[in-house]
């Protein structure tokens, strides 16, 4: 494991986030040693940005993320889920891995070694040190269940600590937790830290909603760990989930903020959430920042408008979670998979507009503003996206400068409603939805009341029954939709075997027939099977490759066919080979083999 834990790793380049400025770009950090480096505050400073700069996560990560998903159509999937996976083709365990650990536990064991630094500033930096041990630790655990814990600096001589084995789930998980309450805890709440990308007091208590609700449901839902096959230590989902409540509640009352939402934005703001260059840090409690003045941009736009990569696309599956605005079930209307587009998307939850292309949309074209139908060169199932895309033909290409969240207030009263509603059985007290669900809903356009009956569409989709944990779900998948936390959810729900289901879209009346998805009074699609035609505008869809069935045969839902596995031992990832291969001890998960 020597190649895994080299003391290379300590050669860090780091640099400021916002800055050119550069430091320790010569000679590797450990041979400075600490007295040489850790002088002042502002070296603690340099040190903690340069986190940022190693491991925030990018743009691709956070705009790709719901790839792997039930949600979200895609041409092309990962191998994982498209091929038999093995230990062999698994990478994520060579030394490089590890590289961000190494710089951590070194800022943490010499970060006291400053002078004249006030002991508050002192356990604000550790704070931000022990958030991104965290950071680090769920994302290993996330991906491969038990890993070893370190919490000193490990170097190559040091073949005690490189070759022993991993350490249980619930040890680890418990070291993360309690770093988590440190960051919360002692990490700073001024407005230097709130206003910019750097790690803060509300950053962490975010954060530690997110981590707990994930591995509280993820000790329920699943009856053994993964790692070994056999039943938890003990059942500690519990802790984990008041961990959540407590790190919401704390958030929500003393934290500064809240929703964007007015009554006359109901159609826009949402999505003004996502296309804007400035992030709004009403809601978004941390991002990443793009800029047409700096020349700062990433390729969101171009990813989800290009029919080059992968036409993204929102399913069937997702498409009927959308509620009407009148707060009733799409799903109960009759015949409700058999309407036209039009029909279907109309009087629906404006973020259904605001996520994706619906009739009424509108494109700016060469400077002009055209009415814009879903086009089906870029999307598989006529659901096309937009919650990341710009609306003018300007960004079609790589440089989208609209910024990125990685942290929502959304997403903690999402966190906070489930936590609260799987510490009491399954119920969400009315005083909870009130607080979570209901503004959500209205700030969509949406009548906030809570239902009194299980939804039967959603009861059939997800193993639970509880009517107030399906609402929390659907919740979940609209509001959250591509920001990277729909693969999670499924893994933490154990639903992997949603990762599967059959990608299916909008309804088509008859083969042959060409239809208007936008009611301008011209055609946009036409399923055949047989010879295509030549109406000007109309993409023509051929039954005959393969790549596409209809439900009905003739008719019925558009259903995009691509193969995909599940088996209950991918929820977590194999050991690679070339780190057991190296240290035996390591061993291998349930499931996998050598």
């Amino acid at each position: 494991m020597k190649k895994i834990m080299h003391k290379t790793a300590a050669a860090v380049l780091l640099c400021l986030l916002a800055s050119c400025d550069s430091f320790l770009s010569k000679e590797p950090f450990a041979e400075l040693g600490a007295d040489t480096y850790f002088t002042n505050e502002k070296s603690l400073q340099l040190y903690a940005d340069g986190f940022l700069q190693e491991m925030m996560p990018s743009a691709e990560t956070l705009f790709r993320g719901d790839c792997w998903s039930d949600l979200v159509a895609t041409s092309s999937s990962t191998d994982y889920l498209t091929v038999p996976w093995s230990s062999s083709r698994q990478t994520g365990w060579s030394y490089s891995n590890w590289y961000d650990l190494f710089n951590v536990n070194y800022f943490l064991k010499h970060m006291y070694e400053v002078s004249g630094v006030r002991e508050e500033t002192l356990k604000h930096y550790e704070g931000v040190a022990r958030f991104w041990r965290a950071w680090f630790y769920y994302n290993k655990v996330r991906t491969f269940g038990a890993v070893p814990w370190y919490d000193e600096p490990i170097y190559a001589e040091d073949d005690a600590a490189l070759y022993k084995a991993r350490d249980s789930r619930e040890y680890v998980m418990r070291k993360v937790l309690e770093d988590l309450d440190f960051a919360g805890t002692y990490c700073s709440a001024a407005s230097a830290y709130t206003q910019t990308a750097q790690i803060d007091k509300w950053k962490a208590l975010a954060f530690k909603s997110r981590v707990c609700l994930f591995e509280g449901t993820y000790r329920k839902y699943h009856t053994v760990d993964p790692s070994t096959g056999q039943p938890w230590t003990s059942d500690e989902s519990e802790v984990y989930l008041r961990a959540c409540a407590d790190a919401c509640e704390e958030l929500m009352s003393d934290g500064p903020y809240s929703l964007v939402s007015t009554p006359s934005g109901v159609q826009t703001q949402y999505r003004s959430l996502f296309i804007s260059e400035e992030l709004n840090r009403q809601e978004i409690i941390w991002g990443r920042e793009y800029s047409t003045s700096l020349g700062i941009y990433h390729t969101a736009t171009w990813v989800f408008t290009s029919p080059t990569q992968s036409r993204w696309s929102v399913t069937r599956a997702l498409a009927d979670m959308y509620l009407n605005l009148d707060g009733s079930r799409f799903t109960d209307r009759e015949n409700h998979d058999e309407l036209p587009f039009v029909d279907e998307t109309a009087g629906r939850d404006y973020r259904m507009m605001q996520s994706i292309v619906t009739p009424g949309y509108m494109k700016e074209v060469a400077g002009e503003k055209v009415h814009t139908a879903p086009d089906m060169s870029v999307s598989l199932t006529g659901y096309q996206l937009i919650k990341w895309c710009f609306d003018d033909d300007l960004h079609s290409g790589t440089r989208s400068n609209n910024s990125l969240s990685i942290l929502r207030y959304a997403e903690v009263l999402l966190n906070y409603a489930e936590a609260m509603a799987e510490l009491n059985g399954g119920i969400l007290e009315p005083s909870v939805w009130e607080r979570t669900i209901k503004p959500l809903r209205e700030r969509a356009g949406v009548v906030g009341t809570q239902p009194l009956t299980a939804d039967p569409y959603l009861a059939s989709y997800y193993k639970v029954q509880s009517k107030d944990l399906l609402e929390i779900r659907r919740e979940r998948a609209v509001e959250l939709l591509l920001e990277n936390l729909r693969y999670d959810d499924l893994m933490r729900w154990h639903e992997g075997e949603l990762t599967k289901r059959v990608w299916q879209g909008i309804y088509i009346p008859a083969v042959g027939t060409p239809i208007d998805l936008n009611g301008d009074g011209q055609n946009d699609l036409c399923v055949v099977d047989s010879d295509a035609g030549s109406e000007n505008g109309v993409y023509y869809i051929d039954l005959r490759d393969g790549s596409y069935t209809l439900t009905g045969g003739t008719s019925g839902l558009l259903q995009y066919n691509l193969d995909r596995i599940w088996e209950e031992k991918m929820y977590l990832r194999p050991i690679p080979r070339t780190a057991t291969g190296i240290n035996p001890a390591l061993g291998q998960n349930y499931g996998w083999s050598d």
